[in-house]
């Protein structure tokens, strides 16, 4: 016989789950503010022109940017200083103003059908740009139905 008597009823304890709600919401609050949310790196300087009537959007969830306006320093060296559009993190020459066609209707598909009849299309601009590759732009927009646009400025500061 055995000295030692072995206990085979015996099991181990449950762990506590009590502290669980916390650690998780402890990580999720931690995530929450050291996310960034990345937004369009821009390619082209844009200094908006100045307006004295200026109108703040409300949904900006809804709006499309379309920048135009000279490559920055960095992408003079490939582009040249002409002014080129840009359409989320993808640059074009006046060329190639069609590719606006593709990037309206691939933002509408990411969009609820209830909500595609209020898409504002948003023309930040740089204040030296011709108005031809705007006119460009513009003529595009149309092609693909996209009639609600928005002119981005900042306000004239002079002005009571």
């Amino acid at each position: 016989m055995s000295k030692f008597k072995k206990n085979g009823g015996k099991s181990m304890p449950a762990i506590s789950t009590a502290s669980l709600p916390d650690i998780v919401f402890m990580l999720l609050f931690f995530f929450m503010v050291t996310t960034v949310m990345r937004e369009t790196t821009l390619k082209v300087e844009v200094s908006q022109p100045e307006a004295t009537e200026v109108k703040k959007m409300e949904k900006k969830s809804l709006v499309s940017y379309i920048y135009i306006g000279s490559p920055t320093t960095t992408q003079q060296l490939n582009f040249g200083t002409k002014a080129r559009i840009q359409l989320n993190d993808v640059t074009f020459s006046r060329k190639e103003v069609s590719e606006i066609q593709n990037f309206i209707i691939s933002e509408r598909l990411q969009k609820d059908e209830d909500e595609i009849p209020y898409m504002t299309t948003s023309i930040k601009a740089d204040a030296s740009v011709t108005m031809g590759i705007v006119t460009d732009v513009k003529q595009e927009l149309r092609k693909v139905n996209a009639l609600k646009i928005n002119y981005s400025t900042k306000k004239n500061k002079d002005v009571n």
